[in-house]
């Protein structure tokens, strides 16, 4: 499965990236494991996307749960809880 992934405002500029496209592995089919899987890339990833630290998902431009499922081609979005102008 293909995604498209958008980092905004501290985790951007955490992760040193705004977007990309992913070619996901099979069993990933979550937004819960999209963030899983990033933060198995360890370092700057496991540390700005760690479990219990405070962000905001979106899945094609709708804020989510981690246990929302992910479908081919959608944008999966991570960010802040407080993002300004």
């Amino acid at each position: 499965m293909k995604i498209q992934l958008k980092f905004f405002a501290s985790v951007r500029e955490a992760l040193g990236v705004a977007d990309e496209t992913a070619v996901l592995p099979d069993g990933i089919a979550t937004v819960g494991d999209v963030r899983g899987w990033l933060r198995a890339r360890g370092g700057v990833w496991a540390e700005t996307l760690a479990e219990g630290r405070a962000l905001r998902m979106a899945c094609n431009h709708v804020m989510t749960e981690p246990t929302t499922r992910i479908t081919d081609g959608c944008e999966v979005a991570f960010f802040p809880p407080v993002t300004g102008g």
